[in-house]
């Protein structure tokens, strides 16, 4: 386990996923001991990044992010409902929107239905999800280069901003200029 420095937020380790719930249980033992949140991230096609914030209060305020890589074959983790009972609703938010399973004692630990309606299918922050707003209903723009039916030869153009008090034919190649006499072009 390594700790790493990042100038954009706290410092966080790798972990390997067998050894996720002895390291979280190392962290609270060192102070830790105010768990934050724990999500996913899909880390589309390799599989999912599972991310756990906790802090250390005292002597001072002190951050860091776990994390560990599941396979998309089977996205399985080691509860950690047992160190900071917490995260028990944050599991099974992850359960629901990204599929991945939490084990305690070598079981599936609760999957009830959490925040999506009952007989949802699929798991809604996966990449491969389809939208199903976009299949039913067409989308209003250009939805990749070339599938919009808008003449794609010339974009719209933007109206040209002037000065107040500028003439209207200001920035027209034909307007007589300073160093240009009129009929030059």
């Amino acid at each position: 386990m390594s700790l790493e420095a990042n100038q954009f937020g706290p410092p966080h380790r790798l972990v390997e996923a067998a050894a996720w719930h002895d390291e979280v249980a190392a962290l609270k033992a060192d102070g830790y001991t105010f768990f934050d949140w724990l999500s996913a991230v899909d880390e589309h096609p390799e599989g999912f990044r599972l991310v756990l914030h906790v802090a250390r209060l005292t002597p001072a305020l002190d951050h860091l992010l776990l994390a560990t890589y599941l396979d998309r074959g089977a996205p399985t983790a080691p509860s950690i409902a047992d160190v900071y009972a917490g995260a028990a609703w944050h599991e099974r938010e992850t359960h629901e929107m990204f599929g991945l399973t939490f084990v305690r004692a070598g079981e599936p630990v609760d999957d009830e239905p959490l925040l999506l309606p009952d007989g949802f299918e699929g798991y809604p922050l996966r990449k491969e999800f389809v939208l199903a707003s976009r299949v039913a209903k067409a989308w209003p723009g250009a939805k990749e280069p070339g599938e919009s039916d808008a003449d794609s030869a010339r974009a719209p153009g933007r109206r040209r901003v002037k000065p107040p008090g500028v003439p209207d034919d200001w920035l027209q190649p034909t307007t007589p200029g300073p160093d240009r006499e009129a009929g030059d072009e």
